[in-house]
């Protein structure tokens, strides 16, 4: 039996990567507006550093649990659902966020996570479903040019919204994206293809599938290598913002520094040609390194000084280069007949990293100065650049 494309991909006739790369976009355009803005709303808010680095822990905890549990959301209902129940969790997020009531802060930084998760999560099963593996490096690198665009504008829009326009501005403004993102899904009709529909079976337990997970050797290094990732960019979204107010800039400095490093993005043609040329896990090596380095410079910085902007931007390539390739090597070694169980436990990733980067930065701050958090990510960026050089040579 042939796999039925849904329709508005047979007409875009072999484009279905594109369409994929679009939708991507438009959610990070809703996302970005709000990534910034949110740890300064709460700085306002709760009046400290590590009250503001608590209520993530907190978020993270809240996201943590809903990620596991995809694979019974999907056993539940199909596929499309899900995705609208994630997209609507970035509107319901923004309106906490309109209310500034502190006790709901955590809960409004949880569900951004969560939306953000359960759209990882269906968009890489899409992905895996619908592009060959050996287009998956082009697929990424065309997706990460329009996520890039979606988070140039987003980031800088949202912060010269809220310090030049209305301060509620933003958050409406996200509203009406997650919207139009939302519209935008239901049109492709992914999801409608009965293939990808879930048997409505009972749905095994999300923490059977974590030894399963953690069993294969490169599913393990894939793994890490996405979550000590998403280390720096929850130290970059979080901290970075407060390292822009605390250097004496103005907000909107935080918008543009946001703004410069998801420009980076539209680069990620020449990160492919590297991987081409010299292997993914060269690449990837090398990502980790310069990440690593950065976050070093910046701890033996010290306090936060303007110059610490172009350390910061500087970091951040070696961070979008494992943006592009970091997804691949679970892409390529998944099993096909997995792909949903095993997605779901990778895909925690981003709700570990929000949970843990914070809680180590939580604990850092109850014994030495904040700079010493940075030094633990770079140890860690350090640490993973030698573990990846376990992967395959040609992954």
């Amino acid at each position: 039996m042939l796999l039925q494309r849904p329709h508005l991909l047979q007409q875009l006739d072999g484009n279905a990567g594109r369409s994929l790369a679009m939708l991507g976009g438009f959610e990070g355009v809703g996302r970005s507006i709000m990534v910034g803005l949110m740890p300064l709303v709460a700085l306002e808010a709760l009046g400290s550093k590590q009250a503001v680095t608590w209520a993530y822990v907190g978020g993270g905890i809240i996201a943590l649990t809903v990620t596991l549990n995809v694979g019974r959301l999907e056993s539940w209902m199909p596929r499309r659902w899900v995705v609208t129940v994630g997209i609507s969790s970035l509107v319901v997020a923004a309106a906490i966020f309109l209310t500034v009531d502190n006790g709901f802060l955590a809960i409004g930084i949880g569900l951004v996570a969560v939306a953000a998760s359960i759209f990882s999560v269906c968009l890489s099963l899409f992905i895996m479903e619908y592009i060959d593996k050996a287009d998956l490096v082009s697929n990424e690198s065309r997706r990460m040019i329009y996520n890039g665009l979606g988070w140039t504008v987003g980031p800088i829009l949202g912060m010269w919204l809220y310090s030049s326009v209305d301060e509620r501005l933003p958050f409406v403004v996200a509203m009406v994206m997650a919207g139009f993102t939302l519209t935008f899904f239901w049109v492709l009709r992914l999801g409608a293809n009965p293939v990808l529909t879930q048997p409505k079976t009972r749905a095994p337990s999300p923490l059977k599938n974590i030894p399963r997970f953690f069993g294969q050797r490169y599913l393990r290094i894939a793994y890490v290598i996405t979550l000590v990732r998403s280390m720096f960019w929850v130290t970059f979204f979080v901290y970075g913002p407060m390292y822009v107010v605390e250097a004496g800039l103005s907000r909107v400095w935080v918008g543009v520094m946001i703004s410069a490093a998801s420009t980076m993005l539209v680069f990620s043609p020449l990160v492919e040609r590297a991987a081409v040329r010299f292997s993914a896990r060269r690449v990837i090596v090398a990502g980790f390194l310069v990440t690593g380095s950065g976050m070093a410079v910046l701890a033996a910085i010290g306090e936060a000084r303007p110059l610490g902007l172009f350390v910061w931007l500087f970091t951040v390539t070696g961070a979008v280069a494992l943006d592009v390739l970091g997804n691949i090597p679970f892409m390529r070694t998944v099993k096909p007949r997995e792909r949903i169980p095993m997605t779901t436990v990778f895909s925690t990733w981003r709700e570990v990293s929000s949970l843990g980067a914070p809680m180590v930065a939580g604990l850092v701050l109850l014994v030495a100065p904040f700079r010493i958090y940075y030094l633990v990510v770079a140890v860690l960026c350090l640490v993973t650049a030698v573990y990846s050089r376990s992967l395959p040579r040609r992954i």
